[in-house]
């Protein structure tokens, strides 16, 4: 039961990934935003296999990495889930549309990157639960733990108001091309896990 939900986890993530690549490029914001509801879904489920086969040496490192996943989850089906009823009804008022609409920049989007800074604390730990027997474990362990450096821009950049200029709720293209790198750099550890566990 452990590896089948890891990998149906691993699957999830890998599609999650890829569609929002495809509706970032659409672009299609409806789609983007319900993806990203998935995504947090396949993520924890993929990264308790990994704390679920760790062994006792590296068990503080799994269980960090899942409650991380956790509050990176609980964020990021916070802010998407506003944006797929809330926003898109359009029944409230300018300024609470300011607050919670993600496109606009404003405290939704800040909770947004604090789940995703969140998330790459995660995988930072769980990195460090892979024991290599293969190349493709290796590659894994070692993207799982490099993507731990997102958690500093994700973390610190909302606090600059470095984000003010989405205030009027149109896409960048520098926003757009930083998420496609982005969809780039994890759909590998997607992939990757999924035949980490199917090996296993």
């Amino acid at each position: 039961m452990n590896r089948v939900i890891a990998k149906t986890g691993s699957v999830i993530v890998t599609v999650s990934v890829l569609l929002f690549a495809i509706c970032m490029l659409i672009p299609f914001d409806f789609g983007s935003y319900f993806v990203c509801m998935l995504l947090p879904i396949g993520y924890v489920m993929m990264t308790a296999g990994f704390c679920a086969e760790s062994d006792e040496a590296h068990r503080a490192a799994a269980n960090t990495g899942i409650v991380f996943a956790a509050i990176y989850a609980a964020l990021a089906l916070l802010v998407y889930f506003a944006q797929t009823t809330a926003v898109r009804s359009g029944a409230l008022s300018d300024e609470a549309m300011r607050i919670i609409d993600f496109s606009r920049g404003g405290l939704f989007f800040s909770y947004d990157l604090l789940g995703y800074s969140m998330m790459a604390l995660s995988t930072f730990f769980v990195g460090f639960t892979i024991q290599p027997k293969t190349k493709a474990d290796k590659a894994l362990k070692y993207l799982m733990l490099l993507h731990g450096i997102f958690f500093i821009g994700c973390f610190l950049l909302p606090m600059t108001g470095a984000f003010r200029s989405m205030a009027n709720g149109k896409t960048s293209i520098a926003g757009v091309i930083a998420l496609e790198f982005w969809c780039a750099y994890f759909a590998p550890v997607g992939i990757l896990s999924f035949l980490h566990y199917r090996a296993n």
